[in-house]
């Protein structure tokens, strides 16, 4: 199977590649047999799977033809820090970091999970997709929040607004928890609910503390086919600039948008007039151009030393 940016993934002695995301390429043990499931990469044989984060870059559901220099050598080593920092709020997926030498530094040895179809999204501030929502309804992924607030504005308390999960190049769709319950049934619904908020607790909390606003964050969790095993186990990737939306804390300003550590380059420039790209028109969208791509590595790198303390190794 290609991947999405059209290069194919590294061929790793001793394991077969079975899917590609937007960003990960997922193996498993060479003769462990196909996966069941591709969009979840939950091989049908073997324990564990690798993972290994790309240096692709999407944007509008979209995986842009350039990629980002130690993109995934930063989404991993953020990934793995935050999984410590959670250790004793939800288990996680993580085996070893004992990978083949091609991808070292941006891969995991990961606990096959039966991923649940649904994107875990909690959110402390009022921004993105939902401020539409708020502004005509006074709803919040559903649940109502008292009026007044603007742009940027902290909630009262969090709120869980699952979305359920989309194929590659394809948009996720906002649901109500009901139809969460619909999907997974309700005891599990409740599950991803409680965990996904503790997890926001816990992370929005140590990054306060490292002067970073942790305004909504997008988790992922899986099953244990083991019996026995947790039901709910957190799964993929966890609190980077790629699923999450950290703010400085001197920058926050109500209002208006706010400045992240995240794709915000990538997406201002593909809304420029400099792209010459209609995001409508079907057209894929552009190669970026060098400033961008040293921007956006930039503000990973920063996010990365900011949150972790810890110095990036280029």
């Amino acid at each position: 199977m290609s991947s999405p940016a059209g290069a194919e993934p590294p061929a790793l002695a001793g394991w077969a590649h079975v899917y590609s995301g937007k960003v990960r390429d997922v193996y498993v043990p060479a003769g462990a047999g196909a996966p069941a499931d591709a969009h979840a990469g939950a091989p049908a044989g073997g324990e564990v799977v690798l993972v290994v984060a790309s240096d692709r870059i999407s944007a509008y559901d979209h995986v842009l033809p350039t990629t980002i220099p130690d993109k995934g050598r930063i989404l991993t080593a953020m990934s793995l820090w935050w999984f410590d920092q959670l250790a004793d709020v939800v288990p996680n997926h993580v085996v070893s970091t004992d990978v083949p030498a091609p991808v070292a530094g941006r891969a995991m040895v990961c606990r096959r999970l039966q991923m649940y179809p649904i994107e875990c999204v909690v959110r402390g501030y009022l921004t993105g997709s939902v401020l539409a929502e708020y502004r005509t309804g006074g709803t919040v992924g559903g649940v109502p929040v008292p009026a007044g607030l603007d742009d940027g504005d902290r909630l009262p308390e969090p709120v869980f607004t699952p979305a359920g999960k989309a194929a590659v190049g394809e948009h996720d769709e906002n649901i109500t928890f009901e139809e969460t319950a619909a999907r997974v049934g309700l005891p599990v619904a409740r599950q991803l609910r409680e965990r996904t908020l503790a997890v926001y607790a816990r992370a929005a909390e140590i990054a306060a503390e490292r002067g970073i606003i942790l305004a909504d964050t997008k988790l992922e969790f899986g099953a244990s086919p083991e019996p026995g095993e947790p039901a709910v186990v957190l799964g993929d990737e966890v609190l980077t600039p790629d699923s999450s939306r950290f703010w400085r804390t001197e920058d926050w300003r109500p209002g208006g948008q706010q400045r992240s550590y995240d794709k915000q380059f990538v997406r201002d420039w593909l809304r420029s007039p400099a792209a010459g790209w209609d995001r409508d028109g079907g057209a894929p969208p552009p190669a970026l151009p060098a400033d961008v791509v040293a921007r956006t590595r930039e503000r990973y790198v920063e996010a990365y030393e900011r949150l972790t303390g810890q110095a990036f190794e280029g």
